[in-house]
């Protein structure tokens, strides 16, 4: 049995994790459909409005999942997608001939890519404690602590 500390830092958790994917689709993709379909196609992205309704759909669907602790392995590797391709389009620094830019780049990667780590966490652990996966798991049956979806 988890204790109740445990359940409410594994919520905060969550809503910290997922707070930067809601917060983009929510606060600025959605807001800004043109001009980030536009950024996108200037990056090379074919379909750009097409691909950008997916990836708000992934950020919305994948970071909810997050939050609620609801098929979070799936709404996290659907988070993990989004990142892997946002960093290979938007920082891809290793194309940067401009040593400040190629930084700046660099930096926003690697974020990218502690995000990524966040996200096998989850795929790999589960939600934790005081998520919806851990209340749909009869008490006794096995599997993992951490409340998966199974």
């Amino acid at each position: 049995m988890t204790s109740p500390i445990n359940a409410v830092l594994s919520i905060v958790a969550r809503v910290l994790i997922a707070g930067i994917f809601l917060m983009s689709a929510l606060g600025n993709k959605i807001p800004n459909f043109s001009g980030t379909a536009e950024l996108m196609a200037s990056k090379g992205i074919p379909a750009p409005q097409f691909m950008l309704v997916g990836a708000i759909a992934f950020l919305v669907l994948g970071g909810a999942s997050v939050v609620l602790g609801y098929k979070t392995r799936y709404g996290a590797s659907m988070l993990l997608v989004f990142l892997v391709l946002a960093t290979y389009f938007f920082h891809n620094f290793w194309a940067i001939e401009d040593p400040q830019a190629m930084q700046k780049e660099m930096i926003q990667a690697m974020k990218n890519a502690s995000l990524m780590g966040t996200m096998l966490l989850l795929v790999v652990n589960g939600p934790g404690a005081g998520s919806l996966d851990a209340r749909r798991r009869p008490s006794g049956t096995e599997g993992d602590a951490a409340g998966g979806d199974a």
